[in-house]
């Protein structure tokens, strides 16, 4: 039985890993750093103080890390006033899952971004909870935020289905003990043993529907 479905916002509800890619990429750019050819992939799943420390450390960025992530969640946000890209029939899935069962929200997105994003898609009411691995102690792949978002819920993790994107947040939900849906971006394909945690991998969120949810029960 499934008692609860958790989705990761960036990748799933809305394209926005190529945005965020954009913007870091131009920010390490702007100060003196050098972006590496694993930084994407190192930098999804992370949350809010670990990819900041990354890139004032790592990546020679010549700001402080609370620099870092003040400057460049403000460049999302304005980007998101501009435009919030959902991913096609997101909102349409969310919302026929909803119906079903209770709905949380486990993201590296910072909090003020994951308020932005959902009011822009007209989702803010379909979730129960939401939380941002800033509140964590650990970003993905750790399964911390899975971990709480089950306990907010008032549900057994291994009673939830996660839909995520990337490898790490598969990693995540996992580790966490739930059964996951993976929708990979396109530009970000799983590792392989990422791949081998999914229990199922879609082509792309549309085709994620409640009977889906259910033959995950057994």
């Amino acid at each position: 039985m499934v008692d609860a479905v958790v989705f990761d916002l960036d990748g799933v509800i809305v394209d926005s890993e190529p945005v965020w890619e954009e913007v870091r990429r131009a920010y390490v750019a702007t100060h003196g750093g050098a972006w590496q050819p694993d930084t994407q992939r190192r930098l999804m799943g992370m949350s809010t103080s670990e990819w900041a420390h990354y890139l004032s450390g790592e990546l020679g960025v010549a700001r402080t890390a609370a620099q870092v992530a003040d400057e460049v969640v403000e460049e999302m946000t304005r980007r998101y006033r501009e435009h919030v890209p959902l991913i096609d029939s997101a909102d349409q899935v969310v919302r026929r899952l909803a119906a079903r069962w209770p709905l949380g929200l486990a993201t590296s997105s910072p909090t003020r971004l994951i308020a932005a994003a959902l009011a822009a898609t007209g989702l803010t009411d379909a979730f129960a909870t939401t939380l941002s691995t800033e509140e964590t102690e650990r970003g993905k792949p750790a399964p911390d935020v899975y971990l709480s978002v089950a306990g907010r819920l008032g549900v057994d993790p291994g009673r939830c289905v996660a839909v995520e994107d990337s490898s790490n947040g598969v990693r995540s939900a996992a580790a966490a003990g739930m059964r996951v849906v993976a929708v990979p971006h396109d530009s970000y394909p799983l590792d392989p043993d990422a791949a081998r945690l999914a229990a199922v991998t879609l082509g792309a969120v549309g085709e994620l529907t409640p009977e889906l949810v259910d033959d995950l029960a057994g």
